[in-house]
């Protein structure tokens, strides 16, 4: 038994070794996201009721800084949320690979068909629009692999969140009368969580 314990030692030693030279080799870091734009096509809120419509158009980027992995992008859905409340239906975004040092960009709509609001979310809401701002948060939620020349790995988790800052503008004018119109701030990088 004294003889096996010391190759036991030194097996694991050399595997712990085997790992840190891999991960010293490849560097991997996990995907960057950025919002490079969102168009507000809708946002209407029935008063007294508290009900939500709202269509969004948005760019989002996923850029792999990694110089030797790459990354399947597998079942990704994107939503727009307010103070924490989902107001938009989940949209699927395309699956595909991501090469070594490659960006992707999404530009899905996404929709939210009378969405009922607590009625607190309903004034606040309401009282964001007249302030002349409006913070919203895009979601995604989705599952992603690494590949490594030919070993693609299990899934993991992914989770990216993107803060939508737009400021409203009420004095444009179509048609009948004044219809705000968001305007988008700026480029912004998100979060993520693999």
């Amino acid at each position: 038994m004294t003889v096996i314990a010391p190759q036991l030692a030194s097996v694991r030693v050399v595997a712990l070794l085997v790992v840190l030279i891999v991960w010293l080799v490849l560097r991997p870091t996990k995907p960057k996201f950025y919002l490079q734009d969102t168009r507000v096509v809708q946002l209407n809120l029935t008063t007294g009721v508290g009900l939500l419509t709202s269509v969004f158009q948005i760019t989002l980027s996923s850029r792999n800084p990694n110089g030797r992995i790459g990354v399947y992008y597998d079942r990704n859905a994107a939503y727009v949320l307010y103070k924490g409340q989902q107001i938009t239906a989940a949209t699927a975004l395309p699956p595909g690979y991501q090469g070594a040092n490659d960006v992707i960009v999404w530009s899905p709509y996404l929709f939210g068909a009378a969405v009922p609001l607590a009625p607190y979310l309903a004034e606040a809401l309401y009282q964001d629009k007249n302030a002349g701002y409006i913070l919203l948060y895009l979601h995604v939620d989705g599952r992603l692999r690494w590949k490594v020349g030919t070993w693609i790995s299990d899934h993991y988790h992914l989770q990216v969140n993107c803060p939508v800052f737009l400021t409203v503008d009420s004095s444009n004018h179509y048609g009948d009368g004044p219809v705000p119109y968001f305007h988008f701030r700026q480029m912004t990088s998100c979060t993520v969580d693999v």
